[in-house]
């Protein structure tokens, strides 16, 4: 047998300590590859801003991810095919041809354990500090790798070019509401976040994909004041209704002339009449429009977030929409708008005559037509799609392409709709229930 005491030498050790060694930079490579891809930038952003100079160079480094991958994955490639070799080398002097076998048994169950799987459980535990403390050795490395991976980028883009894949270098993998939205959804699914905190920040964050005309008042149910009737009855119109702003119209309800604010019709009223002399009599020669606003008119597709923001610097809080012929459509309120956030807001004056559901002991829900197909959804957690119509009967009579008659059952998107009642042409009240 032959004396194995010779391999043992200053070599051998000096070859183990550095395989060690690129064992070590091969784990922090992956180990900071996890921390800083699973590093939420919204936590790196608040500790950046308590003065965290970790945090701040992770934003950094992570602003191109691509380069950031490329570089730790070409760093990590480097040290592991190196150990690989150097291992190859050590125990085939050792062990003869026997030596690469072994070798490569060892190194695998090396790199496995302490190069991938101990870095990077260790990374995914507490992703933003660890990535706050590898940032500035990776911002380095990313310097000094950045030729080289720019060739391999370019590469590798030319490559998937070839496939009829383009990649846009300003894309995001995940955009942040996205993001947003999917934790927020995980988060009540997983019992962690209320039903209610859900609907209001996914009420918000969809501000921006919905328009006034989903959620408008329609012009059937708007209630309008004629400028041509006596005074003393357009007094008693305002006094009579829930609402503080009217539209004024001249001769045809679709011809608006102004809106008047109960407030501003009462002060003018007191004025007339506060002498003591004074008496009803003396409103017959009041003219509505003297104390009527200009009207505010915005085209049905505007979206909800740029109709807030018009609302808030306007200082006005009522519009009446349009289509593209300028045609009255409906009108909206800066209520209206914060309610797809908070949900319904009322007050002692409000009626109640908001669409309901009504839970049947068969497990059917009785539905009216007029409610809107996200508040359905947002009540009972469906996900009927909102893509084609805004009322529930307006879904029905789009997958029906018909107006149906009462009786008629429909089935589509894994619901049995059934109508229970018609007036004229439209759907008032149907029975829901989940196949």
């Amino acid at each position: 047998m032959p004396d194995a005491t010779p391999f043992f030498d200053a070599a051998f050790w000096i070859t183990s300590a550095f395989i060690a060694f690129l064992l070590m930079l091969s784990a922090f490579f992956s180990g900071s590859e996890t921390a800083l891809t699973a590093a939420s930038r919204g936590k790196l952003r608040a500790q950046a801003d308590k003065g965290n100079r970790g945090a701040k160079s992770a934003l950094d480094v992570t602003e191109d991810t691509e380069r950031l991958i490329g570089a730790v994955l070409l760093g990590n490639n480097l040290v592991n095919i190196l150990a690989a070799s150097l291992a190859t080398a050590l125990f085939t002097r050792l062990f003869g041809d026997s030596g690469v076998a072994l070798a490569t048994l060892v190194m695998t169950l090396l790199v496995l354990v302490f190069a991938e799987v101990l870095p990077k459980t260790y990374a995914i535990t507490n992703p933003e500090s660890a990535a706050a403390r590898v940032s500035p050795v990776i911002q380095i490395v990313v310097l000094v790798f950045s030729p080289i991976v720019a060739a391999i980028r370019w590469f590798v883009r030319l490559v998937l070019r070839l496939f009829g894949v383009q990649i846009d270098a300003d894309s995001q993998i995940l955009a942040v509401r996205e993001e947003i939205a999917g934790a927020i959804s995980l988060g009540h699914s997983e019992g962690v976040v209320q039903k209610e905190d859900r609907d209001r920040i996914l009420g918000a964050l969809d501000l921006g994909d919905r328009t006034v005309e989903e959620i408008m008042l329609h012009r059937s149910s708007i209630e309008m004041i004629d400028v041509g009737d006596d005074p003393q009855a357009v007094l008693a119109q305002c006094l009579d209704s829930a609402h503080t702003r009217l539209p004024l119209y001249r001769d045809d309800p679709e011809n608006i002339v102004g809106v008047i604010h109960a407030k501003d019709l009462l002060r003018a009223t007191h004025k007339l009449t506060r002498h003591k002399d004074s008496s009803f009599d003396d409103l017959e020669n009041f003219n509505v429009m003297d104390v009527a606003k200009k009207p505010y008119f915005v085209p049905e597709t505007t979206t909800l977030d740029d109709q807030m923001r018009q609302f808030l610097r306007r200082h006005a809080h009522f519009a009446l929409v349009v289509d593209e012929y300028g045609s009255l459509q409906g009108l909206i309120t800066l209520e209206d708008i914060l309610e797809e956030i908070v949900g319904e807001i009322t007050d002692e004056f409000d009626k109640d005559d908001e669409p309901s559901i009504g839970a049947t002991d068969d497990g059917q829900f009785v539905v009216e037509g007029a409610m809107t197909i996200r508040d359905l959804n947002r009540a009972t957690d469906w996900n009927l799609p909102d893509e084609e119509a805004i009322t529930v009967a307006g879904l029905v009579i789009f997958e029906a392409q018909m107006i149906p008659t009462v009786g008629q059952v429909f089935s589509f998107h894994g619901f049995r709709f059934e109508v229970m009642e018609r007036q004229g042409n439209r759907i008032k009240t149907l029975n829901i229930r989940p196949l």
